[in-house]
C-alpha cells in the first residue's frame, strides 16, 4: 500500500493547482516523485469553426465559399517539479486550411502535424525567470496573448514577424521588478532558420527586447490575455524592439544587397469592471517592421521580405463591454497596414473592420463566438509576380462561428 504524506498531499495539491491556473476545469493530472513534488497534466484544446466568405469560389472566384474546420486543435501537457521547474509541450493538428487571410487556396493544403511548444520553464525567483526551447518570442502583445484567450475571433492576421510563425527557437530572460509594476523580457531566437550562403547573407540570431508597466492589477505572467472577464483591473503599457542583422539579400541572384530586419511596437491595455455596469476592454498597437527596402534594391529581391509577413507597418484598435449580469460580451475591431509588397501590388493597403460577441457557456473553456470581418483592399486587380501567378486582391466579406472547448 502507497502512503502519501500530509506534506506530499498540500504539495500535490499546490502543483494541481498552479497546473489549472487559467481553466475552470482541467484534464487529467499525474503525481510522481518524493512527496509527490512533480505533476503532468494533460489538456485538450479546439475551436471548431464554421466559415462563410462572400468571395474565393466558382469559375472566376467570385462565389461564395463555405468550410467547416479547426482552427486550432491541440494536446498540451503541462509539467512541474518543485517550485523551480516547469515544462510546457504543446502539439497542433490542422487540416484543409483552405480559406487563409487574404484568399482561398486552389488546392487542398492537406493536413499538418506539428510539435507547437516545447519549453523549459525555470524560476529562480519572480524577478528572474529563462525560458529554454521553442515558445513565442517577445515582440507584439497580440501574438503573446493566449489564443484561446483573445477579445476578439482571434488574434491579429498581420502580426507574424518575417521567416517564423508565432513561436521561435532560443533562450529568454525575463522577471518582474518594483511589487510587479514592471516586467522586463530579452530573448536570443534562431530568427530566420540556418541556411547556406546561397539564401541569405549570414546566419545570426534574433535578439529581442521587450518591457511594460502594469498600474492596476499586475500582468506577471510571460503571456497576456485579451480578456480577463472582468475578473481583474488592468491597464499595462508596453513596448518591444527585435532586430536580426544581415537576414536576406536584395539581389538573390548576385547575392548582394545584404539586409538587416528591425522591428519595433507599442501598445497598451484596458480593462475595467463596473460594478451593476458591465466590464469595458480597450486594446491598441502599432508595429513596425523594416527589412531595409530589400524588395526596392533589384527585381530578384527575397521574397521573405515581402508579403504578408514582410515589410510592413500598421496599428489596430479593439474593445469590447461585456454585461454584468450575463456571459455575453460584444466586440469590434480596426485594423490599417502598408505592405511593401502584398499580393503582387506594391505599397499596398489593407483595411480590417470586425465586429461580434462571445457567449460564455463555461468561462473560456466552453464559449461560442461570432464575427463578421471586411477585408479591403486600396488597390485591387490579380496579378503574377515573386509571390505566385494570378493572385486576387479583392475586398470581401467573411463570417465566422467557432465553438471553443478547453478540456
Amino acid at each position: 500500500m502507497i502512503k502519501i504524506s500530509r506534506s506530499g498531499k498540500v504539495s500535490a495539491l499546490a502543483l494541481g493547482l498552479t497546473l489549472m491556473a487559467g481553466t475552470a476545469f482541467a484534464g487529467p493530472r499525474i503525481t510522481f516523485g518524493p512527496e509527490d513534488q512533480g505533476a503532468l497534466q494533460i489538456d485538450y484544446k479546439g475551436q471548431f469553426q464554421m466559415t462563410v466568405r462572400d468571395t474565393g469560389s466558382g469559375s472566376n472566384n467570385d462565389d461564395t465559399t463555405t468550410n467547416f474546420n479547426f482552427r486550432r486543435n491541440r494536446l498540451a501537457f503541462m509539467g512541474k517539479y518543485g517550485d523551480m521547474l516547469s515544462l510546457y509541450v504543446q502539439t497542433e493538428f490542422t487540416e484543409d486550411a483552405n480559406v487563409g487571410t487574404l484568399g482561398v487556396a486552389s488546392t487542398n493544403q492537406g493536413t499538418e502535424f506539428q510539435l507547437l511548444d516545447a519549453v523549459m520553464r525555470f524560476k529562480l525567483n519572480d524577478m528572474f525567470h529563462v525560458n529554454v526551447g521553442k515558445f513565442k518570442y517577445n515582440l507584439s502583445r497580440e501574438n503573446l496573448e493566449a489564443c484561446e484567450m483573445p477579445l476578439t475571433l482571434d488574434r491579429s492576421l498581420f502580426i507574424r514577424a518575417p521567416y517564423v510563425t508565432t513561436r521561435d527557437t532560443g533562450v529568454a530572460v525575463w522577471g518582474n521588478l518594483f511589487n510587479d509594476i514592471f516586467q522586463y523580457r530579452i530573448d536570443a531566437m534562431e530568427g530566420r532558420k540556418a541556411v547556406s550562403g546561397d539564401t541569405a547573407p549570414d546566419s545570426n540570431f534574433r535578439y529581442s527586447f521587450r518591457a511594460h508597466v502594469t498600474l492596476l492589477d499586475p500582468e506577471k505572467d510571460y503571456g497576456y490575455k485579451g480578456t480577463y472577464l472582468g475578473q481583474k483591473k488592468v491597464l499595462t503599457i508596453g513596448g518591444a524592439y527585435q532586430f536580426e542583422p544581415k537576414v536576406a539579400y536584395g539581389d538573390t541572384v548576385a547575392q548582394t544587397g545584404e539586409k538587416d530586419y528591425k522591428a519595433w511596437t507599442i501598445d497598451g491595455f484596458f480593462e475595467y469592471p463596473f460594478e451593476g455596469i458591465g466590464t469595458v476592454t480597450a486594446s491598441a498597437a502599432y508595429e513596425d517592421v523594416d527589412l531595409d527596402d530589400a524588395y526596392k534594391y533589384s527585381t530578384n529581391f527575397d521574397s521573405g521580405t515581402v508579403g504578408l509577413n514582410g515589410q510592413k507597418n500598421g496599428w489596430y484598435v479593439k474593445a469590447g463591454y461585456m454585461l454584468p449580469n450575463l456571459p455575453l460580451q460584444f466586440f469590434g475591431r480596426y485594423e490599417k497596414w502598408r505592405f511593401a509588397e502584398l499580393n503582387n501590388i506594391f505599397d499596398q493597403k489593407v483595411d480590417w473592420y470586425a465586429a461580434g460577441a462571445n457567449y460564455y457557456l463555461r468561462g473560456q473553456n466552453l464559449k461560442l463566438t461570432f464575427e463578421f470581418s471586411h477585408t479591403n483592399f486600396d488597390q485591387e486587380g490579380v496579378y503574377s509576380g515573386i509571390e505566385g501567378a494570378n493572385l486576387q486582391s479583392k475586398d470581401f466579406n467573411t463570417f465566422i462561428t467557432q465553438l471553443q472547448l478547453i478540456f
